[in-house]
């Protein structure tokens, strides 16, 4: 610790645990608790005890949860780790309410245990859970007690503080205490309901997970009692977890299968007449169970159906999924969720009468369905369910009844079978399936785009985005969307009230005119009118829209434009770069500007080549622009007057926007540099005049103009300018102040008044 620390720790001790004294805030004393953790983790916590006794008056005295925010007082207990005060975590673990200091306390305690357990030096045997230091048992036995305790905030408490040590902690010492404690977590699975199962849940994968319990087979017999022993409800994350884990024995990988699969088989059931399609549990123990949930509530039914299939559809995308997977049965039952959803659906059974009347127009169920409708597009299925999944699709796009965030995720789903499509050899068209179901489905969106209501029309627009991205040079996509009223429809929603809209109307037509989808021209006589018209609309949404969204979308559109070759940029690059850049230059909005300097980039990139990436291990420097290459870059720079735009914005007062300018300039700057003479550097001209008018922008003054500038001058600036050191600077982070451990300590002694006049360091 500095000298200088060492004689002013002792001072603000005094002051701290003087009630009387006002003490700094809270993000002081979290800084002065950062440094503690930082010098204790650096060295011996028993040194810089010995050196600084105040300290654990200091932590006693931060340690009071009615003096300090949550916030403050869980990072003094992390501290606190540092010197085993593990009574006072007793306490907080016991009787706090708020989740930091409980999670903060939990946290300590495993740190003292784990301390307490390490396996002495070589030749010594190690520790067990039964004969270890007095601060280890006392934990032991506080943990024990709470686990037979009857209040659920204390249960659930333990189990989490013995989540963390078994995902943390890998000690030899670890399986002897899961041997003492196994007993007492056995216990819970005995009682009905199973108390706390979120955290008895997460406690078991924990143990199954940890490397020293694994080989053991007293955890997955644990977990297979779990998972009997649970409601559907909450054995579904269990069984979830154990299809994740890498070396669980296949039964038990069976029966959490059948665990997530069963919700799904008795909805099918309830629909089909006869055999369903194999895959799926047909009448397992757990079958009887879930069917009486399903029967028990409204909610009880919406929310196993909805969480069996969320953790279907995450479980599909794990690389642990099991195999065979299920697809068929699975299709074939989500889309009857969907039709139970919708009214559509023939019962077959009581069951299916309830499920009519508890799903019907059931928001929650339908969004559910449809993300795991759309997950199951990545595999393949039999055409006819294929057919039946296009049907659903478009009965809920085409429904009166179906809400703007179901249509959303209808629209999401439809997009991920379309790109699921089995495509013919050869050929990158969509398949004759997909064809129909596009043509069916075009008329469905032109009616969604002239919805009442903004959410609707905005979804549909970024659905049309997406097909455009995707299709819009092939043959089919482009006959059946040029043949609605999508284009001109899309084109009318420029001029939307509400801005979302406005920008989803901006990227959808931007993308269909970058494939020549766009609205029909004019008239025959005026074949171009009509694209050139929508370039001027667009830069007018720039200039003159009042809200932020649309005009991003613009910069957006224009930049892609610059980089794919747009017809209409292609015919006078400089004039549409310059013009898009006084408009962005004089706009408020930050990520307009910042998104202009990445219009300003690809226009260079597209004159100079793009920036190498310069590899640490390379021998030869980075490759430099031809003189005359170089020279005629920079005139047209200078005409488009990127300069004065990248100047100004290194001296914005958003860090993006400077940071973005900087590594332009940085770049341009290698560029021009590595490719000048000594001659060429002695004769640069004066830019004295320049450098003024960078300096008064610096300082704010923004009125001045910069003036017309030469490719020489500009070279000359950039050689002058330190644009490393501004870099490094932009890097730093927003508070980055002087924040010495002296300096703080200063800054507390002088809000109390104990330094003298001018001691303290004020940052």
């Amino acid at each position: 610790m500095d000298p200088e620390c060492s004689r002013l720790l002792p001072a603000l001790c005094a002051v701290l645990a003087d009630p009387r004294q006002p003490v700094a805030d809270d993000t002081c004393l979290e800084k002065l608790l950062d440094w503690f953790k930082t010098i204790t983790e650096a060295g011996s916590s028993l040194l810089v005890l010995q050196e600084n006794p105040c300290l654990v008056e200091l932590l006693f005295h931060v340690l009071k949860p009615q003096d300090l925010s949550p916030r403050v007082l869980s990072f003094s207990l992390r501290l606190a780790g540092m010197f085993a005060a593990q009574e006072d975590c007793f306490q907080y673990l016991q009787g706090d309410s708020s989740l930091f200091v409980a999670s903060a306390a939990g946290q300590l305690l495993v740190h003292i245990l784990d301390l307490a357990m390490r396996a002495p030096p070589r030749g010594h045997p190690g520790p067990q859970a039964c004969d270890g230091p007095a601060c280890a048992q006392k934990i032991v036995c506080h943990l024990e007690d709470s686990l037979r305790a009857a209040a659920a905030p204390q249960l659930t408490q333990a189990l989490n503080v013995l989540t963390t040590t078994f995902g943390h902690c890998h000690g030899l010492w670890t399986p002897g205490l899961w041997g003492r404690l196994s007993p007492l977590v056995g216990h819970l699975l005995e009682k009905d309901p199973v108390p706390a199962s979120h955290a008895l849940v997460d406690l078991l994968l924990s143990v199954a997970r940890s490397p020293v319990l694994s080989s053991e087979s007293g955890p997955w017999e644990t977990l297979a009692l779990t998972l009997s022993r649970l409601s559907p409800m909450q054995a579904g994350p269990l069984a979830l977890g154990i299809l994740k884990l890498q070396d669980c024995p296949q039964a038990l990988r069976t029966q959490a299968s059948g665990v997530l699969l069963q919700p799904l088989a008795c909805v099918l059931k309830a629909a089909v007449q006869g055999p369903g399609r194999p895959g799926l549990p047909d009448g397992a123990a757990g079958d009887s169970v879930t069917v009486d949930t399903l029967f028990s509530s409204k909610s009880a039914c919406v929310g196993l159906l909805c969480c069996a299939l969320a953790h279907l559809e995450l479980l599909q995308l794990l690389p642990q999924c099991p195999s065979p997977w299920p697809q068929e049965a699975l299709l074939e039952a989500v889309v009857t969720v969907l039709r139970f959803c919708n009214g559509s659906a023939v019962p077959a059974s009581d069951l299916g009468g309830h499920l009519c009347a508890t799903l019907v127009g059931c928001v929650r169920v339908q969004r559910a369905a449809l993300d795991f409708l759309g997950t199951l597009s990545q595999r393949a299925g039999p055409q006819e369910l294929v057919t039946q999944v296009s049907a659903v699709l478009l009965e809920y796009l085409s429904g009166p009844d179906s809400s703007p965030t179901v249509l959303k995720k209808a629209f999401q789903a439809s997009l991920g079978w379309l790109l699921s499509s089995p495509k013919t050899p050869g050929c990158c068209d969509l398949d004759p399936h997909a064809q129909q179901f596009l043509r069916e489905l075009l008329p469905v969106l032109q009616k969604r785009l002239c919805s009442p209501c903004w959410e609707v029309r905005d979804s549909g627009l970024e659905f049309l985005t997406q097909m455009a991205r995707h299709w819009g040079g092939q043959a089919a996509f482009r006959q059946v969307l040029l043949a609605s009223e999508v284009p001109r429809l899309t084109r009318q929603l420029l001029q939307d009230p509400e801005s979302y809209v406005r920008a989803s109307a901006v990227t959808a037509t931007g993308q269909l005119s970058s494939w020549g989808l766009h609205a029909a021209p004019a008239g025959p006589e005026h074949p171009g009118v009509q694209q050139k018209s929508l370039l001027s609309e667009l830069l007018h949404v720039l200039a003159t829209d009042s809200e932020g969204f649309p005009r991003r979308a613009v910069m957006q559109v224009f930049t892609e434009w610059l980089r794919g070759g747009h017809a209409d940029v292609a015919e006078d690059p400089e004039q549409f770069v310059a013009g898009v850049l006084q408009a962005a230059s004089r706009d408020l909005d930050w990520e307009v500007r910042a998104q202009g300097l990445e219009l300003a980039l690809v226009f260079l990139e597209q004159l100079l080549g793009p920036p190498g990436v310069r590899c640490p291990y390379a021998v030869a420097l980075p490759k430099a622009a031809p003189p005359g290459t170089l020279a005629q870059a920079l005139q047209a720079l200078c005409r488009v007057q990127l300069f004065e735009f990248a100047f100004r914005a290194l001296f914005d007062c958003d860090r993006p926007v400077a940071q973005k300018s900087c590594d332009l300039l940085l770049f341009l700057k290698a560029k021009a540099t590595s490719c000048g003479t000594p001659q060429e550097e002695r004769d640069s001209p004066d830019v004295s005049s320049v450098e003024a008018t960078l300096q008064k922008w610096q300082a704010g003054e923004h009125g001045h103009p910069l003036g017309d500038l030469e490719p020489a001058a500009v070279v000359a600036v950039l050689r002058s300018m330190d644009l490393e050191g501004l870099q490094d600077t932009l890097a730093e982070s927003s508070d980055h102040v002087e924040r010495s451990p002296q300096s703080l300590l200063q800054d507390m002694l002088a809000t109390v008044g104990v330094l003298g006049e001018n001691e303290a360091d004020c940052y």
